[in-house]
């Protein structure tokens, strides 16, 4: 009986976004209304001593952006809240990807001036292949904004998904005073805090209040009475069967920064969100998270979140039963037992000890190098979980130590980078190990590598930028002299041969062009695609 009631408390959810349509504030501003922190860091306000929680590194910090996934765990109502921060930037979709195989549901942030934009699309794509429940938080509402009902018509025309606004707003800009809950039916009316570091004050009153009608203009408050009726006059119910298939998003209206409407959407997710979600196995099997046996999957590492201590942690999600600290499990790549002693909580960059944890959780794990993205951790055989793809990758440059006395720290931070997934890295083919050719699916990741380089390993490096654009796995014939012949293979100038970290073959390309070149003077051989090309292709507009 504890481990259903413990799984129907979990609600693990990721936000989604295109940059700067405000993911990092709102991630604050429902820890800040979840209790976990007392006051909000903007990121903007960088007059102010507090940076944003959920941005734990250094650089993220100095560029205003997030790069990474981070796990922030609240409780809230009596449930406990699984928040997976997710990067913004496009470079960093694969990291996103694997991050929402983590969620069972997800916000999709809309800035409430521009609507849908491309990485929404892209993010959207992967959600609904995956059917994952979408809610939709249209942001920025304190700013000059679009038409509410434009706004829901380009959710459904662009994206191809019912919209079902939940609440409606109040004027927009500096005119937005609060919005309407539909199932309520009351108008709620915030006041702005200073900088919206505190909770703001809201009062509640019928639509038909004459105080509610003198905050807003004339023309504003018909406008608002007149969209409602509207809505109210299409007759059509929320179907939360249709929202748990993927097929309609729940709509809120309101603005992070002020804290309008924050409180109205956490209390409507908890209410309307699902609980952890069943998983399926490699072999077609439905695991339940109410299984009493432990299962959980690897879907992020990370190196260096804690600079005290300079460890990895290995991010898995509980999908079945129940985790506790210094339990044996299986991990299925090695076919060996593992013991879990070192088990934490994880809130960003802070993390506790955790004794026990249910499916929904996420728990973090001291990786000495034992575990590695996509990984299945399971109490005994049986269970196996499918690997996750490789992003196609479009970006390649070599990279060298600068200082020969730091290259064991060099090869060290290569390591344990490439581990997080962020990053491949290849070697010339048969050669001596030496200086390592990088690959990445955005060229900000390089950003990323040479800053931590020099910053957690203080190693300062030298990046060239090489002319390949895609790369290939090379397949030899099975018998015979298959290797042999994918070493002397013709490949011409605009390809080269490398490795990967375990010895495999792969070519790298300028064009698509020099592959049908290539492929014609090696019959013998097969060029097939490094990663999946299609996992974050955008909605057809």
């Amino acid at each position: 009986m504890e481990l259903r009631e413990e799984v129907a408390k979990r609600r693990t959810f990721a936000i989604i976004s295109h940059p700067d349509a405000g993911k990092t504030t709102l991630t604050e501003k429902l820890l800040l209304y979840g209790g976990a922190i007392v006051t909000a860091g903007q990121v903007a306000a960088r007059r102010r001593a507090r940076a944003a929680t959920s941005d734990w590194m250094e650089l993220e910090r100095e560029r205003g952006i997030s790069i990474t996934s981070t796990v922030l765990q609240f409780p809230y109502q009596g449930y406990t809240m699984n928040l997976l921060d997710t990067p913004g930037h496009q470079d960093f979709g694969e990291d996103t990807y694997r991050t929402l195989l983590a969620a069972d549901a997800a916000v999709m942030l809309i800035d409430a001036a521009r609507g849908v934009e491309p990485q929404t699309k892209k993010l959207f794509a992967i959600c609904r292949a995956r059917r994952i429940p979408l809610f939709t938080f249209i942001n920025k509402m304190d700013r000059p904004s679009r038409d509410p009902l434009e706004l829901l018509d380009e959710l459904e025309n662009v994206l191809g998904i019912g919209a079902y606004p939940m609440n409606w707003p109040l004027g927009n800009g500096e005119t937005f005073r609060g919005v309407y809950d539909r199932n309520s039916h009351e108008v709620h009316v915030f006041e702005r805090t200073h900088h919206g570091a505190k909770r703001a004050p809201v009062t509640t009153s019928d639509r038909s209040d004459p105080q509610i009608a003198a905050l807003v203009d004339e023309r504003t408050y018909r406008e608002f009475i007149d969209q409602l009726e509207l809505l109210e006059g299409a007759g059509a119910d929320f179907d939360h069967g249709a929202m748990l298939r993927g097929d309609v998003t729940p709509v809120f209206f309101g603005s992070a920064v002020t804290n309008f409407g924050v409180e109205l959407f956490l209390d409507a997710f908890v209410k309307m969100g699902p609980p952890p979600a069943p998983h399926v196995d490699a072999e077609q099997h439905r695991i339940e998270p109410t299984d009493e046996r432990f299962s959980g999957f690897v879907f992020k590492i990370q190196a260096n979140m804690d600079p005290r201590h300079r460890d990895r942690i290995a991010f898995v999600r509980v999908c079945s039963g129940k985790f506790e600290r210094d339990m044996t499990v299986r991990n299925v790549r090695t076919g060996k037992d593992v013991r879990l002693t070192r088990a934490m909580k994880l809130f960003a960059s802070d993390r506790e000890s955790v004794d026990v944890a249910f499916a929904g959780d996420v728990v973090g794990l001291a990786n000495p190098g034992v575990f590695a993205i996509g990984d299945t951790l399971a109490d005994g055989e049986g269970i196996r979980f499918e690997p996750i793809p490789a992003f196609e990758l479009e970006h390649f440059s070599l990279v060298r130590s600068t200082d020969t006395a730091t290259y064991k720290s060099f090869q060290k931070g290569i390591a344990q980078l490439r581990e997080e997934g962020a990053i491949q890295v290849f070697y010339p083919y048969g050669q001596t190990r030496i200086e390592p050719i990088l690959a990445a699916v955005g060229a900000l990741q390089f950003e990323v590598v040479k800053y931590r380089l020099e910053s957690e390993y203080n190693v300062k490096t030298v990046f060239q930028t090489l002319p390949y654009t895609t790369a290939r796995r090379v397949r030899g014939p099975s018998t015979g002299s298959g290797q042999a012949e994918v070493g002397t293979a013709t490949l011409g100038s605009s390809a080269r041969l490398v490795e990967d970290w375990d010895g495999n073959a792969l070519a790298l390309f300028e064009s698509a062009w020099s592959i049908n070149l290539v492929q014609q003077w090696n019959p013998g051989l097969t060029f097939e695609p490094f990663g999946a090309s299609d996992l974050a292709r955008e909605v057809p507009a």
